[in-house]
């Protein structure tokens, strides 16, 4: 999980017209809900599912959507984009997670033993999707980052987990079992982090509440500007490029994004990688897959830089330049 550390590379000194679109930080409360994302801390108990619904029924808007599913006895780190917001989420589905699972093992078991069979079960490795599972049961490949033993007690131990998106902790926790000869289940499992982001930002189904109503009773939007991440959020752990004024609608119609529109971006990122489409203003346009290596777009004057994917930002926030004949 890279979260931050680029450097940018300013290619055009170019200001942005405040006529048009606004920072995150300006939008109306209204609209501050469509645009954004909740960090939840998932209780133990409901499905993913329920607790989307959930919030959707708490904040009154038509459309939320999850990033990772766990299952109803699992809690911890659950990124739910509410409203518009949910255009983008993909940005996050195929994010590194991080876990930390109880494991009881059905035997005594060396403590030395225990991390040399943690140490080699990491990286790549084979793993079919148990039965009970929302995709195809087939074999395939997943990364194990790392597997840290936290803590051991008895039969009992503590093992931290940081994988690849589509990993089971379940079958690590039984295939470690399988190893020792003596059989394991996992009795509890805890998500504490998804990409960059860490179960010490996340809130409760009760903030969400408190949050909403303190703004509607009282018109006070601060509290719900803390519980609501602003969408540009979920671009957090990938690479920006910051488009000119001129190019913005024509992202927003799907169109790749050509050198001239480009101002400036974050460095290194390579050819097929997913990126980050922002505005001068800050505002997130869309996400898409970089066409170049990063390096190259230093010295481009032409040519396509990136592809639109998936597009957040309403068509018309910013003038259609691109059908006057304006460079994009």
């Amino acid at each position: 999980m890279r979260c931050g550390g680029r450097e940018v590379f300013v290619k055009i000194q170019e200001g942005t017209n405040p006529e048009w679109g606004r920072p995150p930080s300006q939008r109306p409360a209204e609209e501050h809900i469509r645009y954004s994302l909740v960090l939840l801390d998932k209780p133990r108990g409901p499905s993913s599912h329920e607790v989307v619904a959930w919030v959707k029924k708490i904040l009154g808007v038509d459309r939320a959507g999850h990033a990772g599913t766990l299952d109803p006895k699992v809690s911890g780190v659950l990124p739910i984009a509410v409203a518009e917001g949910t255009k983008v989420l993909m940005a996050l589905s195929r994010s590194d997670k991080v876990y930390v699972a109880v494991a009881k093992f059905h035997g005594d078991v060396d403590v030395e033993r225990l991390r040399a069979v943690l140490q080699e079960l990491q990286g790549a490795i084979y793993q079919k999707p148990p039965l009970r599972s929302a995709v195809k049961r087939q074999l395939r490949t997943r990364r194990v980052y790392s597997l840290k033993l936290l803590e051991v007690c008895g039969r009992y131990a503590v093992i931290k987990m940081h994988v690849e998106a589509g990993t089971y902790a379940r079958k690590i926790i039984h295939d470690i079992g399988e190893i020792l000869g003596v059989g394991a289940n996992m009795r509890e499992l805890r998500r504490v982090a998804v990409s960059c982001f860490t179960e010490d930002e996340t809130v409760t189904l009760q903030d969400v509440a408190d949050a909403y109503y303190v703004w509607r009773k009282h018109g006070d939007d601060t509290y719900l500007r803390r519980v609501l991440l602003p969408i540009e959020e979920v671009a957090r752990h990938l690479p920006k490029i910051w488009v000119r004024d001129s190019a913005v609608d024509a992202l927003c119609h799907g169109a790749p994004l050509a050198a001239p529109g480009v101002a400036k971006f974050e460095i290194p990122f390579s050819r097929g990688e997913l990126v980050a489409l922002f505005t001068l203003k800050g505002e997130l346009i869309g996400v898409g897959r970089a066409l170049v290596d990063g390096e190259e777009v230093k010295k481009m004057e032409r040519g396509l830089v990136a592809r639109t994917d998936r597009v957040v930002m309403r068509r018309g926030t910013y003038p259609p330049m691109w059908r006057k004949g304006g460079k994009t």
